[in-house]
């Protein structure tokens, strides 16, 4: 059994249906007491507050490192160094920060240069769970339930703060592999990037053509299995694709 410490106060950057529901996992196995969200929409983390999946909305991205024992960024990848710049001023030297992006070379980086002397306070991670329909209304705490979650140390990592990421992941029940940036970046180019990148450009060319509605009309199972992940958030997706472009084309 995993022994976890208690988070007091958890910061969420992206009141989405990632972080939404990985704070309501963490609220629902006791691991955080309060959770304080922004996002860049005000209507989004409004509607976190009126759902209770957080307890506090935030105006300001700054303002969620104020109290946070923990701040998990949850929003597309290129607004990375950006919100860590922001939130550096108020961080707190014992804070741990993890993010859920789906790139990791590019993340890493902008948190080495973002955070620079606080930069072994980041650790990053990828949890390989989500699904097409995004939004914090879809939110739900069983999100992560048994899923594997990628942890890709950079040079500057703190041992310490490693060592609690992954009890953080494995306290939901999730199986933590650690993985170079790199290694991250490469493998699911394969096997994430690069089928959301077909599936996207096989509907739009599918929608485009004068009998696509009785090419739909006649899609079966296969077909749907094959388009589903076209569903998908297209601004958090082409953040992904641009930053791993190279290994995507490769």
């Amino acid at each position: 059994i995993t022994v976890m410490p208690m988070f007091n106060q958890m910061g969420l950057i992206g009141c989405g249906l990632m972080g939404g529901s990985l704070a309501l996992a963490l609220k629902q196995a006791g691991l955080v007491r309060s959770v304080v969200g922004f996002s860049q929409s005000p209507s989004s983390s409004a509607k976190a507050l009126a759902l209770g999946v957080i307890d506090q909305q935030a105006l300001a991205a700054g303002e969620v490192a104020k109290g946070s024992d923990l701040i998990v960024l949850a929003m597309p990848v290129a607004a990375t160094a950006n919100t860590l710049a922001l939130l550096k001023p108020q961080l707190e030297a014992h804070t741990l920060i993890v993010d859920l992006g789906s790139t990791k070379e590019s993340v890493v980086q902008a948190a080495e240069q973002a955070l620079a002397e606080k930069a072994s306070q980041f650790v990053g991670c990828h949890p390989m769970a989500g699904a097409e329909k995004s939004g914090v209304e879809h939110a739900y705490a069983q999100l992560y339930a048994r899923c594997q979650v990628l942890i890709t140390p950079a040079p500057s990592s703190q041992p310490e703060r490693l060592a609690q990421a992954r009890q953080l992941w494995e306290a939901l029940g999730c199986k933590v592999v650690s993985l170079s940036p790199t290694d991250h970046d490469r493998a699911l180019a394969k096997v994430s990037h690069l089928p959301h990148l077909l599936a996207f450009a096989f509907i739009n060319g599918l929608l485009g053509k004068a009998d696509s509605s009785l090419a739909l009309a006649l899609a079966g199972t296969g077909f749907k299995d094959f388009s589903r992940i076209a569903a998908s958030e297209p601004h958090m997706w082409r953040d992904i694709l641009l930053a791993n472009r190279e290994p995507i084309l490769n």
